[in-house]
């Protein structure tokens, strides 16, 4: 898409007004666009990327994890279908401790599919390229008439107002643009939130994700493997077969996400493919047979930050914005939709009500349905990463005989499994897949 004006919303002269615009046309911020416009509300989101740039190969080689309540929501809102061809389910996930050149701890912890078949037979979630998942939201956000999506463009001015006054922005196009709702998607640097005055909790880990391909001999069969070692997990995820025209190094592939300590990561950034893959073995081992890096490979450092408030007047935070967790769990993007999922059913009830979707009192359901599901996750996922991340002889031992013990307490195994699906607590409509 094009970049372009907020044409359709003009009310006269340069300004234009809109009900909510969104700082970010992310995986997030066009999520919540799509949602809200299938709803009736008019938006306007802005992106500073071009698009055709965000869809490109060599923009981002990371895959996501779709839990089975973000795929009902993707389904609700009619995303789902563009991507789905690009979709491997995951149909059992293998946790497993080990260490580099040695074989996996015989205790680990398994989650199947048919432990929920009395539920249903769908599969425990997905695994999909981020340019896959694009390019379908662009798709889809080109059918909503009441969503204008203008990219490249950003703000290059905001001023909240007071009362019941809207907010005024300036974009840097010099467009003039008044908004009811303000929404900030422009991940875990979001000028909007600094300027706001919101602080955050923040720390960096020690450690940097390796991402890339990986091509491998035998057929995956959508197991997803976490093999902790001792500077974090190991993960290999399912991903759809390579076409055929593109056979470098086998059809079958998986999605690497390796944690590694950060002092190592530019040596192995370094390596050549065969070396790259030597690696890979040794931590993986050969039960897919040989591994070889397939395609360019990315790292990024991780760390932890946390909005100490999601909203303030006129303003509310989503996603990265507002909380940036480890990628032990592969839920970082499932946050930020069931953010998603809550603002937008917060925003258009509030429409229907006649009340002012800006005002804090409106915004404060949104941020106290979302605030303590992130926060609970972002600790699990912090001391799992410190158990695990180590190679003490007696924190070894406890963690295996705990994973051997949850995988022998069926209620327990079944608890954490719908957790991870996105299926426990106050469940906004479209994550039950039901239309706002």
């Amino acid at each position: 898409m094009a970049k372009g004006s907020v044409s359709g919303t003009v009310r006269g002269g340069d300004e234009a007004t809109t009900e909510v615009l969104i700082s970010g046309g992310g995986m997030v911020g066009l999520t919540l666009g799509i949602a809200l416009a299938g709803a009736g509300v008019e938006v306007v989101v802005l992106e500073p990327r071009d698009p055709a740039a965000a869809t490109d190969a060599a923009f981002d080689g990371r895959a996501s994890a779709i839990a089975r309540g973000t795929q009902r929501l993707l389904a609700a809102l009619g995303i789902w279908p563009g991507m789905a061809a690009a979709a491997a389910p995951i149909l059992d996930i293998r946790v497993s401790d080990g260490r580099i050149g040695s074989a996996a701890s015989h205790l680990f912890l398994h989650y199947g599919r048919d432990e929920l078949a009395e539920e249903t037979d769908e599969p425990l979630g997905y695994i999909v390229e981020n340019r896959a998942i694009r390019t379908a939201l662009h798709a889809r956000a080109a059918e909503m008439p009441t969503l204008r999506f203008l990219a490249p463009e950003q703000l290059a001015n905001l001023e909240r107002g007071a009362g019941a006054a809207p907010a005024a922005a300036v974009l840097s196009g010099g467009q003039h643009l008044r908004a009811r709702l303000v929404v900030a998607a422009e991940g875990r640097g979001s000028p909007l939130r600094a300027a706001a005055g919101i602080r955050v909790t923040a720390w960096d880990y020690p450690q940097s994700g390796i991402v890339c391909t990986v091509a491998h001999e035998a057929p995956h069969h959508g197991v997803a493997h976490e093999h902790f070692l001792p500077a974090g997990p190991f993960a290999l995820l399912p991903m759809t077969d390579a076409p055929m025209t593109n056979t470098e190094g086998g059809t079958h592939r998986s999605s690497l996400v390796w944690t590694e300590r950060r002092s190592l990561v530019p040596a192995m950034m370094a390596l050549d493919d065969d070396a790259f893959g030597a690696e890979l073995q040794r931590r993986f081992g050969y039960s897919l047979g040989a591994l070889r890096p397939a395609g360019r490979r990315w790292s990024y450092p991780l760390s932890l930050m946390h909005a100490e408030r999601y909203i303030a007047h006129r303003l509310a935070l989503v996603g990265d914005a507002a909380h940036g967790i480890h990628p032990i769990a592969g839920q970082g993007l499932n946050l930020g939709l069931r953010d998603v999922a809550a603002l937008a059913e917060t925003v258009v009830e509030a429409r229907r009500l006649g009340l002012d979707p800006g005002d804090v009192s409106v915004l404060a359901r949104y941020q106290q349905w979302r605030r303590f599901d992130n926060t609970v996750l972002m600790i699990a996922t912090d001391g799992l990463n410190r158990l695990f991340s180590n190679d003490l002889a007696p924190v070894r031992l406890v963690r295996d005989v705990g994973l051997a013990a949850v995988n022998r307490l069926p209620p327990l195994k079944r608890l954490f499994m719908r957790h991870a699906m996105g299926l426990v607590g106050d469940l906004p409509r479209l994550i039950r897949g039901q239309a706002l």
